[in-house]
């Protein structure tokens, strides 16, 4: 079952069977990609069941609805008192959570304001995302063809479901071709982003990443690798990257709520380094890890527990 332990949804303040969350053929969101969402993950540590940086997923939730006009009945404590719920419901002890938030039926002219917005929390057992072994082994991935939306265009800092029919052409053209995933370059030719990760690139121990301005979303995950890097004493420089940087990189790796920190060994066929997980991405890998299961203290407060 690709949603095993998802039993009941959380919907406009109550739980509803999996099998009854459906939504009128005519919602907005169906024709016009009017909807707004989040990817999180509760982990079984040593410590008990937590959700990762619960307040900041929350917070850009309401960060994406704000800049689509979409009011929510929900205020950032309610909707964590949701997902803590969600959880305990499904009697799940580690978790992938799906927040969603779409203009519902009403009309179905562009005009979403006066289509009701409804709120959904769901969530399911969901392994690692590219694979159990593409954490140490690494996964090969190509540049795209496909670039990421212009500035002004779609709002990049929002995680829109419509902007994700951008990552599906990236993501579909890279399994097409025989690769794991896709890199995509802005559209002045500069490295952005995976379909839905974000990048680093280390070059003579020093930690590279793109900054906001190259239409990537600000990646939570991604923040935390900045802070976990910095704190092991490595430079990290937040830049306008050149794609043949990836070429000559000594490492690349992805980071984000699916893929976690995930290296990448080859980029167009090319070789990354050693052609296999780098000692400043294992080190990052390891602290990540270790804090998430529960082996190191939380030092940076990152984990709500749900007792």
């Amino acid at each position: 079952m690709p949603f095993e332990g998802c039993k009941k949804l959380w919907c406009n303040g109550k739980f509803i069977n999996f099998e009854d969350s459906k939504i009128h053929v005519l919602s907005h969101a169906l024709h016009y990609g009017s909807s707004i969402f989040e990817g999180e993950r509760c982990y079984k540590s040593k410590n008990g069941s937590a959700i990762f940086r619960i307040d900041d997923h929350s917070e850009r939730l309401i960060n994406s609805a704000k800049i689509y006009r979409m009011e929510l009945p929900y205020t950032k404590e309610d909707l964590n008192k949701a997902k803590i719920a969600v959880i305990k419901e499904n009697g799940l002890e580690e978790a992938y959570l799906r927040p969603l938030v779409i203009r519902g039926f009403h009309s179905l002219g562009v005009d979403p304001m006066k289509c009701p917005v409804d709120v959904w929390i769901a969530a399911w057992k969901w392994g690692k995302y590219l694979g159990p072994e593409a954490l140490e082994k690494g996964v090969d991935v190509k540049v795209s063809t496909w670039a990421r939306f212009a500035p002004n265009t779609f709002p990049a800092l929002a995680k829109c479901g419509a902007n994700y029919m951008n990552s599906q052409l990236i993501k579909m053209e890279a399994l097409l071709d025989g690769y794991s995933e896709g890199i995509a370059l802005d559209t002045n030719g500069y490295v952005s982003e995976g379909s839905g990760e974000n990048i680093f690139i280390v070059s003579k121990n020093i930690v590279y990443t793109p900054p906001l301005g190259t239409s990537i979303l600000p990646g939570i995950t991604r923040a935390s690798i900045i802070v976990l890097a910095k704190d092991l004493g490595y430079q990290v420089i937040e830049r306008i990257i050149p794609r043949e940087m990836l070429y000559i990189a000594d490492e690349v790796f992805f980071t984000g709520t699916a893929a976690e920190v995930t290296p990448i060994r080859s980029v167009d066929k090319i070789q990354i380094g050693e052609g296999n997980r780098g000692p400043i991405t294992g080190k990052l890998q390891q602290e990540f890890f270790d804090i998430i299961e529960g082996r190191k203290p939380d030092k940076y407060k990152w984990l709500t527990y749900i007792e």
